[in-house]
């Protein structure tokens, strides 16, 4: 069983915390600790509480987080994460990991994310939305196209998104605002087509240039996801689509594996049924963390932070790691990959497809144009693989991992960005 300080060095906060050191290592005195230290560090954190009265005719005490990392290349841009196990010192994490992530992927946001401690799963529709109204209501001040702009994370939906449109927009009195508050809505409130698949696209499209890059070709290659919500099982549908073949899926409740190939539709489909792949009449039902360590071409973490350790690390068989979740890779396993030459594809790049389509969503409404799917998927596929092969010579170049070249170009972008500012604020 882990020690207290053991859990304590597995967190999202900490692994940011050290892949920034090291790109900042990586750099070599190209900028000032001081400099390095301001970009680091996040703007400002926010804790609310807030007391709705829920279905059940009772005051619910609940308590949410914004954090805004950085706003050297933009307003603010992430996330808002619904779990009863989330901190504030998750959603700094998160929020310098975003930072990152929009700088990498070359959209003029910063990075930012929220959080709300409720679960997800335990909520009525009517209690999720009261929840999601009221936390709007109360950060309305914190949210807005020049300061924070979010969308949705693990445990909310861009019918959640909604809400957070519609309850802004009644606090100001009217039935739209100027500019974009929220991305990942719904299309009929001004979202964008394919924003919701956008992520795990990005994960196979990066997944693809890898095996080009490698001078492989991906026709058969076995995959296996662990996570099947909105990321993964997107991921799963875009790679089966790409000619590889999903041998193993897995979620909260129970994996499948079928050594010949699950029909990924069917299994959406049921899934969607039974909010479960559990029992899934096409394959075999097997251990989740077994799964992680079965034989496969490629392994798509999609669930949740550090799923894979220094306690793991060593069986994992997957010849590349696709990061469909935030920081699924702890520093210490990040090594141990390294020596055993497994290519990891980290998540500030992998998982970069969201933001980039939230980016053309948030461009489309505030010139107030609509985008087609087709254009939508075509944009992101140019950008992640643009973005991967830029990665993918840095680390060839210098002989650095794929996660220690994103890290240090993205940390670079924001330290330019923030030397052309100035450093009056």
């Amino acid at each position: 069983m882990d020690t207290t300080e053991t859990m304590a060095a597995k967190t999202i906060f900490a692994n940011a915390t050290a892949n920034f050191h090291q790109a900042a290592r990586l750099l070599g005195g190209r900028f000032k600790d001081d400099l390095l230290e301001k970009v680091y560090q996040p703007m400002e954190r926010i804790e609310m509480t807030y007391g709705p009265v829920m279905s059940d005719g009772k005051i619910h005490v609940v308590k949410g987080f914004i954090v805004r990392h950085s706003d050297a290349l933009g307003p603010a841009k992430g996330g808002i994460r619904m779990a009863p196990t989330v901190t504030l010192d998750d959603v700094t994490g998160l929020a310098m990991e975003m930072t990152w992530k929009c700088a990498l992927i070359g959209v003029p946001f910063g990075g930012g994310k929220s959080g709300i401690i409720a679960d997800p799963e335990r909520l009525s529709p009517v209690d999720k939305e009261t929840i999601m109204r009221r936390f709007a209501t109360m950060g309305y001040r914190h949210i807005g196209p020049q300061i924070y702009v979010p969308a949705p994370d693990m445990g909310t939906t861009e019918a959640d998104m909604g809400y957070v449109k519609d309850a802004i927009c009644y606090s100001h009195g009217q039935a739209t605002t100027p500019g974009c508050f929220v991305t990942g809505k719904p299309v009929i409130l001004g979202g964008i087509r394919g924003r919701k698949e956008a992520t795990g696209r990005g994960v196979a499209i990066c997944i693809v240039e890898a095996f080009r890059m490698l001078g492989r070709h991906p026709d058969g290659a076995t995959a296996i996801v662990q996570g099947f919500g909105n990321v993964g099982s997107h991921s799963a549908l875009a790679l089966a689509g790409r000619g590889l073949k999903i041998i193993g899926v897995s979620d909260i409740r129970g994996a499948v594996y079928d050594a010949k190939g699950l029909d990924v539709k069917a299994l959406v489909t049921y899934a969607a049924d039974r909010c479960t792949v559990k029992d899934f009449p096409g394959g075999q039902d097997v251990d989740g963390q077994d799964l992680l360590e079965m034989d496969c071409d490629v392994l798509v973490p999609a669930a949740t932070a550090n799923q894979i350790t220094e306690d793991n690390a060593l069986r994992i068989k997957a010849k590349i790691i696709g990061e469909g979740a935030n920081s699924p890779t702890t520093p210490q396993a990040d090594e141990i990959l390294c020596e055993r030459k497994v290519v990891v594809l980290p998540d500030i790049l992998c998982n970069a497809g969201g933001v980039f389509v939230s980016y053309l969503e948030y461009m489309q409404e505030t010139q107030q144009e609509q985008m087609s799917e087709q254009e939508v998927v075509t944009r992101l596929t140019k950008r992640m693989t643009e973005k991967l092969q830029g990665v993918w010579r840095l680390a060839e170049d210098r002989t650095f991992t794929l996660r220690q070249a994103a890290m240090v170009r993205a940390v670079s972008a924001v330290c330019e960005a923030r030397i052309a500012r100035g450093f009056l604020t």
